[in-house]
């Protein structure tokens, strides 16, 4: 993990090293920037180090990063720590959210599809999922928005605390009913491979020896289903499901944007626009470490499961 975040930060930089984007011309304008004298434009430039060669600059940052100092943005000249903190906290409000509830419906979906194989539930919901897995995600957190918020006016049309609200006095429900459309957008693109992989995996143990053993002795197929498909699937789909943190990471960058949500992905967007590069490196750094835990988390628990892992990981 510590070498995929070394290679995550350093493609990071050398893409925003390339970009054509001027930080001076983005941050200034570039109206401001032709009344300045050189003498103010030099120091523009030794501020945002654009002076220094790209190596001494990167090997810089990762020096004082790894000392726990992730600069200064130059966006909203604040420390980078501080800006990542405070969007995080309201992206992982969104993600959790979003994450429990597609892991949740994604299970049920893929059980009730496994266990009418073949039948009309099953083919609705394989249809839904193949669906769903096509629509691009800002698409769909349009149409929700355009139907919940604008037509229907059930819910809020953006932002994650109401307007003219002080912060001390926004409670837990309001964030929880600012994040219901963005968590309900995430969700319904995250069901669709839980609930796929759900769906084999059930058919395949309903298929098996021991099922039909069961089937012989007289047992129910709710039985069956409870006892012997769930419990089968279960620990396979929450494996699966610490492994989709990259595409909820990665959908709530576009859903952000959609929503005018202040979290981690807006902030990225805006400081790849405005050419701030201690803070999207840091943003990139964090995300990633974010993404690599689920994974790992997910490579565990695949061993937890499958004792076959254990023993070849061992012998390895």
């Amino acid at each position: 993990m510590v070498l995929l975040l070394l290679g995550v930060s350093l493609a990071a930089f050398l893409l925003m090293s390339a970009s054509p984007l001027d930080p001076l011309q983005t941050n200034v304008g570039q109206a401001a920037l032709g009344s300045m004298s050189q003498e103010q434009i030099a120091k523009l430039e030794d501020y945002w180090g654009m002076n220094d060669p790209p190596v001494q600059r990167y090997l810089g940052w990762l020096g004082d990063f790894v000392r726990g100092d992730m600069g200064t943005s130059l966006l909203y000249r604040q420390p980078v720590s501080r800006v990542i903190g405070q969007r995080l906290q309201n992206s992982l409000w969104l993600m959790a959210f979003a994450w429990v509830l597609s892991g949740v419906l994604g299970l049920t979906l893929g059980v009730v599809a496994g266990a009418n194989g073949g039948r009309l539930g099953d083919k609705v919901i394989r249809g839904y999922c193949l669906l769903i897995s096509g629509t691009p995600t800002f698409w769909l957190a349009l149409v929700l928005l355009m139907i919940f918020a604008v037509w229907l006016g059930v819910l809020p049309i953006g932002l994650s605390v109401p307007i003219g609200v002080d912060a001390a006095s926004v409670t837990l429900g309001d964030r929880l009913y600012h994040a219901i459309l963005p968590a309900l957008t995430l969700s319904i693109t995250g069901v669709a491979n839980i609930a796929l992989h759900t769906r084999e995996k059930m058919i395949d143990i309903l298929e098996s020896d021991y099922v039909l053993f069961a089937r012989a002795r007289g047992e129910s197929k709710t039985s069956i289903v409870l006892r012997h498909g769930l419990r089968n699937v279960a620990l396979p789909a929450i494996t699966l499901q610490f492994a989709s943190i990259s595409e909820i990471f990665g959908g709530s960058v576009l859903v952000e944007q959609v929503f005018s949500y202040p979290g981690l992905g807006q902030a990225a967007v805006t400081a790849g626009l405005g050419a701030d590069l201690p803070l999207l490196l840091g943003i990139t750094v964090v995300s990633a470490a974010i993404v690599f835990g689920g994974n790992l988390i997910a490579d565990l628990l695949y061993g937890v499961v499958d004792p076959k892992i254990r023993r070849g990981a061992a012998k390895a």
